[in-house]
Parts: structure tokens; sequence; C-alpha cells
């Protein structure tokens, strides 16, 4: 099988791999396209150090499933698929049944070295993390379910509820996920800042208002919404941002972190205790928060298309990461088609 590698930090190629086989238990899919994660363009520049040369990344894919092991009964061959990547040692499954991101003992498909992920043709994944899709629904959207279900959490754990004023701070395809979330729950009044014309751009097509993040603040915020943000959920995660979340949400108010721009910041707490703000983090998903993602995005929603700026064969695969790490205007999400097919937009 051909695989994406990363050779060392900067460079990545096309190699030649073993085909993989299953075990019991476990399922073979055949990746169709992955879609090129921020935490994966962090590892291939170093800045994450969750990455590391020899190592094939990938977690956000869609697939078929191409062959399964001893006593793997109910997932046909052929038959469209994604995975969960949070994969828990046997032990575990019972222990964190509904909190699985929080089990010491999970390994992460995409960010465990030892794994090949889905960067690659062929990937091996227990049987419970595959996670079946419609025939019927464009296969490439397949591989928006893994982001997806990272919004879905963070709106879970913001508590947003319908009639809530919600602020999401970065438009980039996680806070790009985040209004689709929004959307699945029935809150409309949502308001995006982001730098990027063209980020703002997509955003609003997928129904949400605006702000330049160069100049968004607490009082324009309110102006937006019609009143200061009951929710914040910060897609971004580096101190002027969390700030402006803190700022711009009323007293009571919730603030969600689930970007991860910075692992340390300051915090102006005043803002937190004597506005009684709740503060909470949020971090990958539950199984639950996966599966709803792949049932929602398996409906084919005409706006989740909107998420995906461009498709690229396998042999642009490199070339892309060096144009993304470039910073290139690229407003949505880029995927790496893995099964020969050439790109379609």
């Amino acid at each position: 099988m051909k695989a994406l590698r990363l050779e060392e930090i900067g460079r990545l190629e096309v190699v030649d791999l073993p085909d993989p086989e299953p075990g019991p238990g476990e399922v073979r899919l055949r990746i169709v396209a992955t879609g090129i994660c921020g935490s994966d363009l962090h590892g291939f520049t170093g800045e994450n150090g969750r990455r590391h040369p020899g190592q094939v990344m990938g977690h956000e894919a869609v697939a078929v499933v191409d062959a399964v092991g001893a006593g793997v009964a109910d997932l046909p061959v052929g038959s469209p698929a994604t995975f969960n990547p949070v994969v828990l040692p046997e032990a575990d499954l019972e222990a964190f049944a509904g909190r699985e991101q929080l089990s010491p003992g999970k390994q992460v498909i995409g960010v465990a070295r030892e794994l090949v992920a889905a960067f690659a043709q062929l990937i091996i994944v227990p049987a419970r993390n595959v996670v079946p899709l419609p025939e019927t629904m464009p296969i490439e959207l397949g591989a928006l379910v893994e982001p997806l279900a990272v919004a879905v959490h963070a709106v879970r754990r913001a508590g947003a509820v319908p009639g809530n004023r919600v602020l999401v701070v970065g438009g980039g395809p996680i806070g790009q996920s985040v209004v689709l979330a929004l959307q699945m729950v029935g809150v409309d009044r949502v308001v995006v800042t982001e730098l990027a014309p063209s980020r703002r751009a997509l955003v609003e097509r997928l129904g949400a208002a605006t702000l330049d993040a160069a100049s968004a603040d607490a009082a324009a915020v309110a102006e937006a919404l019609g009143g200061p943000a009951d929710v914040a959920i910060d897609a971004v995660g580096v101190e002027a941002t969390v700030r402006l979340a803190l700022e711009a949400t009323r007293l009571g108010g919730t603030v969600c972190l689930v970007g991860m721009g910075a692992p340390k910041l300051g915090l102006d707490a005043f803002l937190v205790s004597t506005g009684e703000r709740a503060l909470v983090g949020s971090f990958t998903y539950t199984a639950q928060d996966f599966a709803d993602a792949a049932a929602w995005i398996g409906q084919a929603p005409a706006q989740a298309g909107e998420l995906i700026s461009r498709v690229v064969p396998l042999a642009e695969g490199p070339g892309a990461f060096v144009e993304l790490a470039g910073h290139a205007d690229v407003p949505g999400k880029i995927l790496v088609r893995m099964d020969g097919e050439e790109g379609q937009r």
C-alpha cells in the first residue's frame, strides 16, 4: 500500500508499506480520503511535539470496509464507514463508558507514533471503533465526522441551548464545525470572529454572522448578538482570544476552551470569579458525540460541503502540507484522496 510518511520535520514522502492484516475483532479499512487537521500540520512543522519522523499521521478519514477479522460479522465488506480514533483498551471500556476521551490507557490513531494511521491506503482499527455511514451520502463528507465530533463535544460541554446568544472565537475548520454543531442543537444566534476574509465568507455561507477579529471587542459582539454572549466557544486558544471570550460573555455565562493554540496563557481571573463565569475545557469527544456527528453528516446537509475547500490526490499530499504550513489562504479543509482518485475541487 501507499502511505504519506513524515520522513523528517517539514518533509513528507509517499512510500510503500506492507498491507496490514486484521486480527480477531479488527477491521481493515481502505481509506478513501483523509483531512489535514491543524494538529497534523503542527506536527509536520514540529510546533506541537506530538508527531515524530517515521510516523504515518491522519485521523479525519472516510473509508470502505476492506476486510474483517475473526468474530466481526456486522460490517459488510465494501460498505462506507469512518472510525473513531480514540481507542480504549478492553479493561477501560466499562469504567470509561461515556467519557472515553479521559481513559488514561487510550491510544489515539494518528497521534500514537506506533500506529499506522489514515494517511495510508489501508488501516487496521478495532471493530468497535468503526462507524458505518449511509451509502447515499457523498463519500468525502465522511472525512468531516471527526472534526464535527470535536465541535459537538465542545457545544455540549458549553451547555449551549436554543435561545442562547453564542460567540465562536475563530472561524477556522474547528470554528466552522462548531457553527454546524450549534445548528444541530437549534442555536441560531451565533457570531464568529475571524481574521481571514475568506474564512468569514465561508462562515457566512454556513449561516452565521461574522466580525473581523482585528477590531472585534465585547461591544461589537454584543451589538451583533443583541446582547452579551450567554456562551463563548474559543476555537483558537491563545491569550487574546480567551480574553475576548471572557469579556464578551455575560455575567454568569460560560466560556469553553476547545482551541489549543498555546499550552500556557495568562488569564484575567477577576473576569471569571467576580463575574461568576464558568470556564470549561473540551478535548476530543465521547463515543456518543462521535456517533451523533456521523448520523448528522450522514444526512448530507448542504452546508457541510462548504467545509471542504479542496481535494488533492495522494501525490500532491506533501505539497498540500507545505502550502498550509506557509499560511496559504485556504478557508476550509484540504482532503487528500488516498484511493487513487483525482481531487474533485
